[in-house]
């Protein structure tokens, strides 16, 4: 069952995200940042932590998770560090995905040939 909400909360993000692309004439850079601001927002206001629960990863692989990660590890460190917690706090939690990131398109740009679209 736990693929199941999962699949069903995670395709739900998707399908914002490609109505966003279809309807309207953003461009993909700022439906990213929506992605990522929404799920910092909606961490903020309690919303996302129990979707995160329900759903798993459903929740946390799209990119309203990284918001929410962002978000969880600089609530977390602001509560024990203080403003300058609230700084450094997203980016230690979420750095093992923005490592991840970084590596893996690093070893991609060497393994196939990277060019601008025409």
């Amino acid at each position: 069952m736990d693929f199941v909400k999962a699949f069903v909360i995670g395709g739900a993000i998707c399908v914002v995200g490609q109505l966003l692309m279809d309807l309207t004439k953003l461009p993909p850079a700022k439906i990213l940042v929506i992605f990522v601001t929404s799920g910092v927002i909606l961490t903020a206001i309690g919303v996302y932590g129990p979707l995160v629960d329900f759903a798993g990863a459903g929740a946390t692989v799209p990119l309203t998770g990284f918001g929410y990660s962002l978000a969880k590890g600089a609530i977390k460190a602001a509560g024990e560090s203080g403003v300058l917690g609230a700084f450094t706090g997203g980016i230690t939690a979420a750095a093992g995905g923005i490592a991840a990131a970084i590596i893996f398109g690093y070893l991609n740009a060497l393994i196939f040939t990277p060019r601008t679209k025409k």
